[in-house]
């Protein structure tokens, strides 16, 4: 598989994203889905300009994502890929992307969230969504920057 890291960050390209993870990870490609996005050109723009110098970047909905890499269309590149929530990331998972794990970085306080970090709230619909996903043997982290320790999500929501 080339994808070499999946994260799960509302703000999708940013400064950690675009200089500390990508640089450490040593990815050449990012990799952003989400249905909401593929549609807005403003962020598409945006995201154009967040990305590193030299590194590929492509901008898909859920299904064109699953499409993608279940084709192996980013087979010889090391992907980093991106989502703007849980249920995208779970969605890509449950579509058969063959992901074992993920990171979860930033995803703001809302109505009906609760944080379980800095930086990290959780509505209920996403409690479930990464209890099932862990029942089912996904490794997910919670980890802002990649100094910040890896530990289990699952330590945060007790």
């Amino acid at each position: 598989m080339s994808i070499i890291h999946a994260r799960v960050d509302e703000r999708l390209i940013h400064g950690q994203v675009a200089t500390v993870w990508t640089n450490l990870l040593g990815a050449n490609r990012i990799i952003v889905v989400n249905d909401k996005v593929v549609h807005d050109k403003m962020q598409i723009n945006a995201l154009k300009l967040a990305r590193p110098t030299g590194v590929k970047l492509s901008i898909l909905s859920i299904n064109k994502g699953i499409e993608n890499i279940k084709n192996g269309k980013y087979d010889d590149d090391k992907a980093f890929l991106i989502t703007r929530n849980i249920q995208d990331m779970k969605n890509l998972i449950d579509g058969g992307i063959g992901l074992t794990q993920f990171n979860v970085g930033n995803i703001s306080s809302k109505p009906g969230s609760k944080s379980i970090k800095n930086s990290v709230a959780l509505t209920q619909d996403d409690v479930d969504a990464i209890n099932e996903l862990i029942g089912e043997g996904i490794k997910i982290t919670a980890q802002m920057v990649p100094g910040e320790s890896d530990a289990s999500i699952a330590t945060f929501l007790k």
